[in-house]
């Protein structure tokens, strides 16, 4: 129980650490493999490039096409001139709530999320890819089409019953994501082809997802400033963890050293007292029944409980443990008995 908080921050900090420095190096492969991934263009060669292959794959490349949907498209709820493939409905609530310090404090959640999906392909030069698990994509760039709050009015009631509740209400906030039919896109993925010679563009096994409108440079610039901030993290937890390190290791060895020192100043009290009685052995003219019943030499001077026996001295009391020598009663406890 001495060290149970600091175990407690410590193991929790590892845990980030762990986690932390496993993202960084998957931000780092995820960086060396764009940085070398083919980017191809979207034309009649694609196909010879992609069947070139043995098994019909390229495991990660770069593709840049205008976002085309393979069926009708859908409309936007707030713009019906607006359309797109994927779209996201999202409504939350805005609350102000009292924490557990008393303070009252701005906080949300979301009530409702919705995708609708159109499957849809990249476009260019009248040769499509399609693009297959959208939602799975590491990065989604989608086009805010509507971002509306509707502030709450609270009656006199609510304002009670907030207060002795410690939540009150202050709005819903909808908002509308598409990523609109015409976007030019860049895929990073996996590139296959099927029996019917139809390209598609898919998640790789081994590797992120990337459907973005950002060009390449901005992409690569985006993940390096991820990996730096996932770096700091675990330079911040290294450190924190060697101080909890050292603060545990200086405590165990306080610890220990007290342990030491309480150990020598028992033994040194148990010598003294033995020296004690030793010379009060030598001073006493002692009859049969004040004689301990082992060595017979010695006062007796330890009670053995539960019998209640006073029977031995402190130097056989040392060895007997078990039962008591008079009536053979298992020993829970044995005290210094002190006999005029």
């Amino acid at each position: 129980m001495d060290y149970l908080v600091e175990s407690i921050i410590l193991g929790v900090d590892s845990i980030i650490l762990i986690s932390c420095i496993k993202k960084y190096f998957e931000k780092k492969k995820t960086m060396a493999m764009i940085a070398s991934a083919p980017v191809l263009p979207i034309d009649s060669n694609l196909q010879k490039v992609v069947w070139s292959h043995s098994d019909k794959k390229l495991p990660f490349v770069v593709l840049k096409g205008n976002v085309k949907a393979l069926g009708n498209p859908i409309i936007s709820n707030n713009n019906p001139n607006v359309s797109g493939v994927l779209q996201t409905l999202r409504i939350k609530e805005h609350v102000v709530q009292r924490n557990s310090t008393g303070f009252w404090a701005d906080s949300e959640r979301t009530i409702q999320e919705v995708h609708n999906v159109m499957p849809f392909a990249l476009e260019s030069k009248g040769v499509i890819v399609e693009v297959t698990d959208p939602l799975l994509a590491e990065y989604l760039d989608m086009e805010v089409i509507s971002d509306t709050f509707h502030p709450s009015v609270p009656s006199v009631m609510d304002h009670i019953w907030g207060f002795f509740a410690g939540v009150r209400q202050r709005g819903i906030q909808s908002t509308e994501k598409m990523l609109r039919q015409g976007t030019v896109l860049t895929g990073i993925g996996e590139l296959v082809s099927d029996e019917e010679k139809s390209l598609k563009l898919q998640p790789p096994t081994d590797g992120f997802y990337y459907l973005t409108t950002m060009p390449i440079s901005s992409l690569m610039k985006k993940l390096e400033n991820s990996k730096n901030n996932l770096a700091l993290l675990c330079f911040l937890c290294s450190a924190v963890g060697t101080v909890l390190c050292a603060l545990l290791l200086r405590k165990y060895m306080k610890r220990k050293k007290e342990l030491k020192e309480e150990e020598e100043r028992r033994n040194r009290s148990d010598e003294n007292r033995k020296s004690r009685r030793r010379l009060i052995r030598d001073l006493k003219d002692l009859s049969e029944n004040q004689l301990c019943v082992v060595c017979k030499s010695n006062p007796i001077e330890v009670i053995l409980l539960p019998c209640g026996h006073v029977c031995i001295c402190e130097d056989c009391a040392e060895d007997i443990t078990e039962n008591c020598p008079i009536c053979r009663t298992n020993i829970e406890l044995k005290s210094a008995a002190y006999v005029p």
